[in-house]
């Protein structure tokens, strides 16, 4: 793509808008900026698109959301009843997702597709409920989940409730060299509703997609009982969470929940945050403070979409300690599987899922309770195909999935990481535990004395811009053809590589002597990821080898 022509083709774009013309001319003295913005396009993959908001192709807007919008439709309608069941739609928090999902609500309508449009926004948990309740075909959430706020993003669902699978983003990218930028025109939205194909949808999707969460507690007696006595900091981190988890919590008997004032409300620039993710310490420094005032037992955070959920936990001596992905995992997994097989509600045919970089502690708990553990590819759309595959064959009964980066699911009539369920989860483990005195952190460190002191450890390397995306090719393809024998003080003891696999995804596992690491491009994010993970007798070594392999992989691929 020439970026220069490419630039004048968008100052004709938008001709008729002042607004629009300004930000482009200013772009004029800024080349650097105006070559990221057009020498290509946003690309369209399983998880649908993300960028940067601005004008150009490799940025977010209403061109970039209409045209993917239009091959949207061209999809549903082919097949048979589609545009009738249409595409449900949720937005986030974040600056101009309300905009873009109203945009996408009225392009789908001037091509015959029904919208179904929330009247505010929702978590993304609740979408992929919805698409599955309303019996949609596709359902779209404007979103860019944990990212910074000069992110948004497009993620399409299927009518499975699951991201769209890699067949069928592969036929909207496929339609996308025939579609403008300036072809989408959206219908008019009282027309639109006057033909029915607008639809605001109701509050009683949500009454239902709660209760559904509701089912899923393990035993609810034990929150009524200790629900009262258990003290909860929450923080949505200015997003979408805040209504249904608080309202969850209510429900199921916990009665001391306590909302961060600054981060309750909705605020596309998370003006409190660098960056409004509970991977990050950071992102918990005003929870923690509260937290530690009103001496509560742990406090949880929420993404802006409400798809990851974060814990910190005050412990014995009065110090707070966040609990990584991989540790919230496997609390809520060895709860799940421990207390149904106590009640003898465990089925015979359990099953639970994790992704390849997610910590192998997982399968230690799995063994224990006569429990099957799949490994899927990062991505929680593997992890819902896993399910409709239990469904369909009848091999296996779900009871949890989780990813390391802060993803849990307990329940099957969500397809997609979800932070009420995973919140509900955390507030009756906390319940357990504390009628056993015991804090979260307590539980962990005793799967470590019974388990093995597993512990796992991920990098991000940002390599933004054209060269950035040459680089990370570079850096997968020489370890494709050189190949790695040694990790650290660790032999290789076998190589996967999932480009050689179905489906294909550009990832490089190894299994070492003592543990496994990983590599892969972010398929979001302009960066590369560094997994390693490893189990020793004590936290001390097992810090050591992962200190080992991390700097290890840093200088085989070149990067600091």
């Amino acid at each position: 793509m020439n970026s220069m022509q490419e630039y004048q083709n968008w100052l004709a774009l938008t001709a008729g808008n002042a607004q629009e013309q300004q930000e482009l001319r200013a772009l004029e003295n800024d080349l650097g900026e105006l070559e990221d913005r057009f020498y290509r396009e946003l690309s369209f993959g399983t998880a649908g698109m993300r960028g940067v908001l601005g004008l150009g192709p490799n940025r977010m807007n209403r061109y970039t959301v209409g045209r993917v919008t239009l091959a949207l439709a061209a999809l549903v309608k082919e097949h048979e009843g589609g545009a009738e069941r249409g595409v449900a739609i949720g937005y986030d928090s974040r600056n101009f997702s309300k905009e873009f999902a109203r945009e996408t609500a009225l392009i789908l309508a001037s091509q015959g597709v029904k919208a179904f449009l929330f009247d505010s926004l929702r978590p993304v948990p609740v979408l992929s409920f919805t698409v599955r309740h309303l019996h949609c075909l596709a359902g779209v959430v404007i979103t860019a989940s944990h990212n910074p706020s000069k992110y948004n993003g497009y993620k399409v669902y299927w009518e499975d409730g699951g991201q769209l699978p890699p067949d069928r983003a592969a036929i909207i990218t496929g339609r996308l060299s025939d579609i403008g930028y300036g072809d989408a025109r959206p219908m008019d939205e009282k027309e639109a509703r006057a033909k029915g194909l607008l639809i605001t949808i109701p509050p009683e999707v949500d009454d239902a997609y709660i209760a559904a969460v509701e089912k899923l507690a393990v035993n609810p007696e034990l929150t009524r009982e200790m629900g009262k006595t258990l003290k909860i900091v929450y923080t949505p981190l200015h997003g979408s969470g805040n209504i249904p988890v608080r309202r969850v919590l209510k429900e199921i008997g916990v009665e001391n929940v306590f909302v961060v004032p600054e981060q309750e409300l909705p605020n596309g620039n998370f003006p409190t945050v660098r960056v409004p993710n509970p991977e990050e310490k950071d992102a918990f420094d005003l929870a923690v403070a509260m937290q530690k005032k009103l001496g509560a037992d742990l406090c949880v955070g929420t993404d802006p979409d409400c798809d990851r959920v974060g814990v910190a936990c005050l412990t014995a001596s009065g110090d707070v300690r966040l609990l990584t992905g991989n540790q919230i995992g496997c609390i809520l997994l060895h709860y799940i599987l421990s207390q149904k097989k106590a009640l003898g509600t465990l089925p015979k045919n359990a099953a639970a899922v994790k992704s390849i970089v997610s910590t192998e502690m997982a399968r230690a708990i799995c063994l224990k309770y006569d429990t099957e553990l799949f490994d899927v590819l990062t991505g929680f759309k593997f992890i819902a195909e896993k399910i409709q595959q239990f469904e369909e064959t009848g091999s296996n009964t779900f009871e949890f999935g989780f990813e390391e980066s802060y993803g849990f699911l307990s329940g099957t009539d969500v397809r997609d990481k979800d932070g009420v369920n995973a919140v509900m989860l955390i507030a009756e483990a906390a319940c357990y535990y504390k009628k056993k005195n015991m804090t979260l952190v307590d539980a962990i460190e005793e799967l470590y004395e019974e388990f093995g002191v597993f512990g796992e450890r991920t990098v991000s390397v940002v390599l933004p811009g054209k060269d950035g995306l040459e680089k990370m090719q570079a850096i997968m393809k020489a370890l494709r053809d050189e190949g790695v024998e040694k990790v650290g003080p660790s032999r290789v003891m076998s190589t996967r590589d999932y480009m050689m696999s179905e489906p294909k995804s550009d990832v490089l596992y190894y299994t070492l002597e003592q543990g496994w690491a990983c590599v892969r491009p972010s398929g979001t994010e302009p960066k590369i990821k560094i997994y390693a993970g490893a189990v020793t007798d004590s936290h001390e070594e097992t810090n050591r080898l992962l200190d080992a392999y991390i700097a290890s992989l840093r200088e085989r691929m070149g990067v600091k």
